[in-house]
Parts: structure tokens; sequence; C-alpha cells
């Protein structure tokens, strides 16, 4: 007899009651049920995340921070009131210590400008990896060019992991100004080892920035516990609204950036012989936020938090196993992409049929993948394709979906093999 009883057995996750919480999970297309594998590209919305931002524009719509009658104070309120679930959800000290940006692009974007473009120069060098989305890529790139400083690349094996022997090799006490890396790839899965790079660069004074868009959704984050001096993710791959997105910095380091964009509401005086900036987060939020957005990312972290994420955690890595048992089962696919630890993503091609026509003729079948180099062009370039077919899960999917995509898949295999 097992040595389980029932009382050490977690519950199943609740997947049907999860479902229903997301309307457009509820429809045909071409007449056949939806099913939507394309969550590393963006989540769908719950109901409630709608309903807060249809109940802002309904009842509470006004600017924030610059009025006294009533619907402003509610609506900074709700605003502030995000930011301080934010702090909570990914364990901050401090709410100063909260940005809100359009997205991770423009928070990799700030810290590019902000932080370290005044400080770096020519023989500097800033180390990523080979995997990265380009919007970590080419922030550093152009910020090279301005200064003369270097961009270092580590590279990945064969099985999409970083080689972690060259990035202790290319990690210089001397030069390395800043590491900048991907929490989990969006084009192959890979969970990076971000604890264990952030040790080491912390080892030299290397201050590290983690992109964080695709884990957020799927991992638990403690920026304090990583040791993390910037943290960036997106509202829209965490189940909240496009357009709203956080960089976490400790706050250290945001006391000495400058502002990155000028204007309304990050100024604490303005004349024409000179201005003062706002305390801290306002110092780096230009203009009129977008606050919908970030009470929609509030209501999504609220979502978020009442699910049992140990129980997302496990369920999400079954059905990737179970998806990846699937699709490796079709004969001429190759999947791009096999570390040992992965998030929710299946990157995969066909021997005879472009990514392109695998997610068009998919489509047609009613099943949403993404086919394209998935804003990773190196990572293609190191696998040697123009581009692969993703199949990104979120808590939602089920092996019914998994299912779906093999069938359909099987129709492309039978159409081109």
């Amino acid at each position: 007899m097992s040595a389980v009883t029932s009382q050490t057995l977690q519950p199943p996750l609740d997947v049907a009651r999860i479902r229903a919480d997301f309307p457009i999970l509820h429809q045909e297309i071409y007449g056949k049920p939806l099913v939507y594998l394309d969550n590393g590209a963006t989540t769908q919305k719950p109901q409630s995340v709608i309903d807060a931002v249809s109940h802002y524009y309904a009842a509470d719509n006004s600017n924030v921070h610059r009025g006294v009658h009533a619907l402003s104070e509610r609506a900074t309120a709700d605003y502030e009131g995000a930011r301080a679930k934010v702090r909570d959800f990914i364990h901050a000290a401090s709410e100063r210590e909260i940005v809100f940006t359009r997205g991770t692009t423009e928070a990799i974007n700030l810290v590019a400008h902000s932080y370290l473009g005044p400080r770096l120069q020519a023989g500097d060098e800033i180390l990523i990896s080979h995997m990265e989305h380009h919007s970590n890529i080419v922030p550093w790139q152009l910020l090279c060019e301005r200064s003369g400083a270097e961009l270092k690349v580590v590279p990945i094996s064969d099985a999409g992991e970083i080689v972690y022997e060259e990035f202790e090799r290319l990690l210089s006490p001397e030069r390395t100004k800043l590491v900048a890396v991907g929490h989990v790839s969006n084009a192959l899965g890979t969970i990076n080892p971000i604890e264990q790079i952030i040790r080491a660069a912390h080892a030299h004074d290397i201050p590290v920035l983690i992109d964080g868009a695709q884990a957020v959704a799927h991992l638990p984050v403690d920026v304090q516990a990583l040791g993390a001096d910037f943290y960036a993710f997106s509202g829209h791959k965490l189940f909240g609204p496009t357009g709203i997105g956080v960089l976490y910095a400790r706050e250290a380091l945001l006391d000495v950036m400058p502002p990155y964009q000028g204007g309304g509401d990050m100024i604490r005086t303005v004349s024409f012989s000179g201005s003062t900036w706002n305390e801290l987060p306002y110092k780096f939020e230009a203009g009129t936020p977008n606050i919908a957005g970030a009470v929609g990312l509030g209501a999504a972290i609220d979502y978020v938090n009442s699910l049992d994420l140990a129980l997302v955690q496990a369920y999400e890595h079954d059905l990737l196993d179970y998806a990846t048992q699937q699709v490796s089962a079709i004969g001429d696919i190759r999947l791009v992409g096999t570390a040992q630890r992965k998030a929710g993503i299946l990157s995969f091609v066909m021997e005879n049929a472009h990514p392109h026509d695998i997610g068009t003729i998919v489509d047609h079948e009613g099943v949403a993948i993404r086919a394209g180099h998935h804003c990773a062009m190196p990572v293609m370039e190191r696998f040697g394709v123009p581009a692969t077919a993703r199949a990104s899960l979120a808590c939602y999917n089920t092996r019914d979906d998994i299912d779906a995509l093999v069938r359909a898949l099987q129709r492309v295999h039978e159409l081109f093999g």
C-alpha cells in the first residue's frame, strides 16, 4: 500500500473553473472550438480583468494625482493600489521600486537610457545571452553604438541552454557593466539559472537586469530573494491588459538615475531657469499614465493570487510533458529547445512545411499558435531555421487542446508529407 495518505495528496487544478473565467475561449473559429495556444505572445483576460477596466472607464475615469474631486481620488487610489499589488506580487521592498511602463520593452529601454547610458564608455561591455528577445538585444546595441562599448553574447547549447562556463569566461570584473538575461526564453521555453547568474555577477559588483516577461505567469518571483537589480515584465502576458508593464529596480539605483522622459507629473518644480524632479517612482512616469491598464494589471494579479501557484506549476509541467510526447510522435517534426528546465513553450519545425504554412493550416482547424522568429532571430540563426512554429501554454489549456493541436499537425503532415 502507498505510504501517501489522502491528507498529503493535493487536489487537482480545477481547469474547468479556470476556463469558465475567460470568455474569449468559448467561441468557434472556422466552425471549430477555439484552441488558444499562443500564450507566449499574449495571454487571454479573465472576466474580472475585463470588468475592472470597464468599471474604471464607466465609473471612475479621471486623471490621477492631480485632482481633488471624487473621481480623481478614486482613480488615484486604484492606480496606486495596483502598484502595491505589484510590490507584493514580486516581493519588492517598497512601492518606490515599482515603475509603471508600457511593457517589458520600455522598461529595458528605461534602464538603458537612465541607468547604463550615463555610465557607459568605450571599452566597457554588456553581457547578454544568445537566446534573448529582441527587446533585450536592440536597446543594448543602440547604447553600444553611441558609447563605443561592446555587446558580448553568451552562447547556448544544442538543447537551448546557456553554456554557463562561457558565461563565467565572458563575465569581466573590469569591463562588464551590466548582465541582461531572460528569466524564461520566449522562443525555446528554457528557464535560465538566473539565481546562479546573479550571484556570479554580484561577486564582482556587476548589476543584473532580468527580462521576466515569460516568467511571471508561470513561476513565483521574489526579486529580493533573487537579488535582481532590475526586473521587467508586461501585464498582457500575466492575463492583464496590453500597454502596461513594470520595471522593478532597487531604490538605491532609481535614486541616482536621471528621468527617462520629461513632462507632467515627473516634476516637483518647473521654471524657465530649471526644473526639479518628483519623488520615486513618479520621476519615471511622465505624462498621463495608462491608468486603466494599471487597474487591469492589479485585477490580473488578484486573479493569479486566487489560484494555487504550486498546482498551476505542476499542471503546466505535466501539460508540457504531454504536449512534448504527443507532438514528437509525429514523424517529421523536430523540436527546437529541449532544455532540462522548461516553461510551457513548445517550438518545432516540420520537414517539408514552412512554419507560416503550419500556422495557417492549424488555424483553419481552430488552433491558434505562433509562427515566425518570435522576435528572437539570433535563436533561429543558432538552430539553422528561418522560423519555428510555437505552441505556448497557460493554466486554462487542457490535454484536449493538445490533442486538437496534434490532429491539426497531422493534417499538415498529410498535405506536405
